[in-house]
């Protein structure tokens, strides 16, 4: 069996793994241009690399070459070779890295290689002589080459397999991406040297509590000048906890850090300690005594030209960004990331759910492979060697509060065994695992994408799993619940964030979660014409690939934020204002409010009357209250709408509420002469245009085009119902010198079932209005994804609106929504997503300005509401029929949908699809606008 086809975890002379700490020892970086060569299969004969081509490493090489060195591939589930463990396919690309150094002149008695991150299994050698081997691809493996390195010129040679036995437990839902992708660093490692250290800081009742592992060469000395420590041991045996004092605890909302450095005669090694204690007490998660409510997200590496590459600046504006939108928690989907990315959560302040660098979910894809590895003892080894390379590594992080074995493996032996030595290594850690449904042997309950039902029954009976023993079920309801991914955030969406928030809230075991996920990972490529676009699934020319659904963040690949992310800001923002105004409470774990300043503001029919500051005692963590608001906050217009809003801003909005204080005037829709000024067909009675103003229209549209939730979930039906391709054919039309009249039937082809629409015209005063009744017929078997109607403009730039804002939103993700006047280019009215589909819906729309030269007015039905609107270069079916936003057609046309209704946005594209409430089933509909010229 070949070295990159067995069962080990990598050849058994790698070093003990230990912790990634900054050091004062010398190292040498091995970055930059490496001679590379691609093999097509992996028993290629060692070559002069003399002729060989450049590649940068760290990279991917199927990033570099323009496609000589094949390309990327997308799966989210299945692996894209024959499942045949632990072989792969003799087609396995395979490359060749060769680089020269010198060997530093330091003062040193070992020398050791350490590559930090390789896609696949790699194999090492230093002057021809054969170091070792390594697997793993997003873990640390350190070789000892003191007796191998030369002074002077040094050849390094790294050959990289892209397909290996390891491959089987890298299935993650991710780009395949092989390469030498992080850091590769020669060190040198004193005499007198720290092997590894483990600066463990508890927070106990005020207290600082510093507990060391440390390993090297005595005497060992740690320091925290800050708070006056200093001590030196002369030997292992005298190494004790130190109570430190009075310290300020670490939290993701302070994230307190205390500079400490441990140092034998040859090295210091820095840390930063946060001191903070993580327990859990029966089905609470409790970090500095107090529960943690995660408002998190998965969080891949990825990068739109780099791939897997780190990028500091990235990274850290990410992480800003992140908590800029009140998010407070990642999940390290699903494998341990750059060390670096732990340094900036533990300064910027995230709680971290540190993942295990394994995935077998392809085994699930198909019923007849069996041999999963997870219950294989002939992969125990790989399994536990994984888990102690993960958790040795990031052991000082205080950002880092769980530790998770893995994602999407079957339950069995080897995931026991991983969670048994983690416990024993780090008792001061929870364990988590999704598929331990049981909670056999991991300490908390989690799920995936439960329905807000299931939500429930875990929330109050403990346990929504079926089939359990009592005993089982007794165990799981006292274990705290963490939904480690939920609110598929792909496309436009994901809906329903608010309803989740709600039932986290309602019931104590629920600990929130984390959204799926951060970011889009589209890879920026060209078409044949050198248009530039992001790629997805298919793109690349994979045989297999599971399309768009790597574009399933929260942040588009250009770093760009989604509507969702926004709505998800404002739901688990940390201030919530009550219902009543002046009244608020704290999500706050662990910080007051005295850092939040308040605000109010007033407007009457969108334009602001009104503003000041508030003065609200400073609040604990946690806790409600009640603070006093001027009367002129809350005076009432004689006449317009009065909205009262309110703000709590920290460096950001970390909370907002509007409140109506009353509503608008009625619009006029008495009729009067004439027609305002509209021209008709005489024919089919379509207006023609108004005053100067060219459009035509109404024409009922019930088709959106399909989000990636409609996609995996109704569209099918909604195709199979035609309601793409729906036929109009005029009734009957009446054209007077006061109204028009035209009825129409709308159906599709093949289908009996139909909407009656009547258009009833009639002139207003300065105006024309439109009464639009439509009224479908019996047999409807499925929802609508909109009920309005479409108009046609030759071309529009500039919009105005008073309504709802600044950016889209539907039924099921309205948190983020305000009442006000908002002005917009036409093409920044709508998101660039990575696959076109429906966007620029605003619901509520009081009245509209088209280029300063056409305004629309909506008139409220008995209960309040208005139509919304949206705008767009393209007709519904056109954003439908492109697979990527380069691919819309040129148009010189501008269309208005005047919508009384839109279909929610829902979680389906891998979740619980539109909630009842949201869903928009057939009915009749009746609603009126009136179109003017602005004086």
């Amino acid at each position: 069996m070949t070295y990159y086809e067995d069962f080990s975890p990598g050849s058994p002379n790698r070093l003990a793994p230990r912790s990634w700490v900054r050091s004062s020892a010398p190292t040498l970086s091995l970055g930059g241009d490496w001679k590379f060569k691609l093999w097509p299969h992996a028993d290629a004969p060692l070559e002069d690399p003399a002729d060989w081509d450049t590649l940068p490493v760290p990279s991917h090489w199927v990033l570099h070459g323009d496609g000589r060195y094949g390309r990327p591939i997308y799966t989210n589930i299945k692996y894209p070779f024959p499942v045949d463990p632990p072989y792969v396919p003799d087609e396995n690309p395979t490359g060749d890295h060769f680089r020269t150094f010198t060997r530093p002149d330091w003062d040193v008695d070992r020398f050791v290689l350490r590559f930090d991150g390789v896609e696949s299994t790699y194999k090492v050698w230093l002057n021809g002589t054969e170091v070792g081997v390594g697997k793993g691809s997003r873990l640390a493996t350190e070789f000892d080459v003191t007796d191998l390195v030369v002074p002077g010129e040094n050849s390094l040679l790294v050959r990289v397999h892209q397909w290996s036995s390891a491959t089987y437990l890298e299935d993650q839902d991710q780009w395949w991406l092989p390469g030498i992708f992080r850091d590769v660093t020669l060190l040198g490692r004193p005499s007198a040297r720290i092997d590894d250290v483990w600066v463990q800081a508890e927070f106990l009742d005020g207290v600082g509590v510093v507990t060391t592992e440390v390993s090297g060469s005595f005497p060992i000395s740690l320091s925290v000048p800050e708070l006056g420590v200093s001590v030196t041991w002369q030997s292992a045996d005298e190494v004790a906890a130190l109570e430190v004092g009075a310290v300020e605890p670490w939290s993701a909302e302070s994230p307190r850090l205390y500079d400490c450095t441990v140092a034998a005669a040859g090295e210091t090694v820095h840390l930063r300690l946060g001191f903070r204690t993580v327990r859990i007490e029966g089905d609470q998660f409790l970090v500095n005594g107090r529960k943690v409510m995660f408002y998190g997200v998965n969080r891949h590496e990825t990068h739109p030209v780099l791939g897997r590459v780190f990028d500091l600046d990235h990274a850290r504006r990410d992480l800003l960004l992140m908590k800029q939108h009140n998010i407070n928690a990642i999940r390290t989907s699903h494998y341990p990331p750059d060390p670096r990315v732990l340094e900036l959560c533990d300064e910027l302040g995230l709680w971290v759910m540190l993942e295990c660098d394994l995935e077998t979910h392809g085994f699930e894809f198909d019923p007849s492979i069996t041999d999963n590895p997870s219950d294989d003892p002939r992969w125990a080894e790989q399994f536990l060697d994984r888990m102690r390379r993960t958790v040795e590594r990031d052991k000082n992080h205080p950002s880092v509060v769980i530790w998770s074995l893995g994602n999407e493996c079957a339950n069995g032996r080897n995931m026991a065994a991983m969670a048994q030595w983690t416990h024993e290594r780090d008792p001061g850690r929870p364990v988590h695992f999704e598929r331990d449904h049981q909670s056999a042997y991991t300490d908390m309950h989690s799920r995936m994408y439960a329905s807000l039902s299931e939500l429930a029954a875990i929330g109050t009976t403990g346990c929504a799993v079926e089939g359990l023993r009592p005993e089982e079920t007794v165990r799981q309801q006292h274990r705290p619940f963490v939904h480690c991914e939920f609110g598929h955030a792909m496309g436009n969406g994901p809906g329903s964030l608010a309803d989740y928030q709600a039932v986290y809230e309602r019931y104590p075991r629920l600990h929130g979660g984390f959204i799926w996920e951060w970011r889009d990972h589209g890879i920026l490529t060209k078409t044949a014409d050198g248009t530039p676009f992001y790629a997805y699934g298919g793109d690349f020319g994979e045989v297999v690939h599971d399309g768009n659904f790597v574009m399933d963040g929260m942040v588009l690949p250009d770093g760009t934020p989604s509507p969702g992310l926004v709505e998800y800001a404002a739901v688990i923002a940390p201030i919530v204002f009550g219902d009543e105004p002046g009244t608020l409470r704290s999500r706050y774990h662990s910080i007051d409010t005295s850092n939040v300043r308040f605000t109010w503001s007033r407007a009457v029919d969108g334009v602001e009357v009104g503003k000041g500051e508030l003065e609200v005692l400073p609040m604990p963590p946690g806790e409600s209250g009640r603070f006093e608001l001027p009367e002129e906050a809350l005076d009432v217009a004689v006449s317009g709408e009065t909205w009262l809003t309110l703000e709590a801003v920290s460096g950001h909005v970390v909370g907002s509420r509007q409140y109506q204080l009353s509503a608008r005037g009625t619009v006029s829709v008495t009729p009067a002469k004439g027609l305002g000024g509209a021209e008709f067909d005489p024919r089919t009675g379509s207006l023609l245009r108004i005053g100067s103003v060219e459009i035509s229209g109404p024409r009922l549209e019930l088709w959106r085009a399909p989000t990636d939730n409609d996609a995996r979930a109704g569209e099918w039906l909604w195709r199979e119902r035609g309601l793409d391709r729906l036929e109009h054919r005029v009734r009957d039309v009446r054209i007077g010198d006061d109204a028009v009249t035209v009825s129409v039937r709308v159906a599709a082809a093949t289908a009996a079932r139909c909407i009656d629409v009547t258009y009833h015209w009639f002139g207003v005063a300065d105006g024309v209005a439109l009464k639009v009744d439509a009224v479908p017929s019996l047999g409807w078997d499925c929802t609508w994804p909109r009920l309005g109607v479409r108009f046609e403009l030759p071309s529009v730039d500039q919009v105005s609106w008073f309504g709802t804002g600044p950016l889209e939103s539907y039924s099921d993700s309205s948190t983020a929504a305000r009442v006000g006047r908002f002005t917009s280019a036409v093409d920044d009215l709508n998101v660039n997503y990575s696959r076109p589909q429906e966007t620029g819906h605003r619901p509520q729309l009081r009245s509209l300005e088209l280029d300063g030269r056409l305004r629309i007015d909506t008139v409220p039905d008995r209960t309040g509401h208005r139509p919304g609107f949206s705008l767009s270069r393209h007709t519904p079916q056109q954003v439908a029929a492109a697979a990527h936003p380069h691919e819309l057609p040129p148009s010189d046309r501008v269309h208005l949908f005047v919508d009384n209704a839109q279909h929610g946005l829902g979680s389906a594209a891998c979740g619980p699809d539109v909630l009842p409430e949201h869903a928009l089933w057939p009915a009749a509909h009746t609603f009126t606008l009136v179109f003017r010229s602005p004086a």
